[in-house]
C-alpha cells in the first residue's frame, strides 16, 4: 500500500504525484513537487496525492 499525502504537507521526495480519491483510486491527474515545497491543493474536498514516479536524477547532490 503507498502511503497517502495530504494536500499542504511537505513532500517527503521530489517526483510525480498523483492526485487519488478519498478511498484510494487514482484520478489519472499527477502534479511534479519538489521535495520539501508543499503539496497543492486538489480540486474536491478528501482527495490526497500518491507519490507515483519519484525523480531519479542526481541533481542536488555533492
Amino acid at each position: 500500500m503507498t502511503k497517502t499525502y495530504k494536500p499542504g504537507q511537505t513532500a517527503p521526495r521530489s517526483g510525480q504525484y498523483e492526485i487519488v480519491g478519498p478511498r484510494g483510486g487514482g484520478t489519472g491527474h499527477e502534479r511534479t513537487v519538489v521535495r520539501g515545497e508543499p503539496l497543492p491543493p486538489t480540486q474536491k474536498s478528501g482527495q490526497g496525492f500518491q507519490l507515483v514516479d519519484p525523480t531519479k536524477n542526481g541533481a542536488g547532490r555533492p
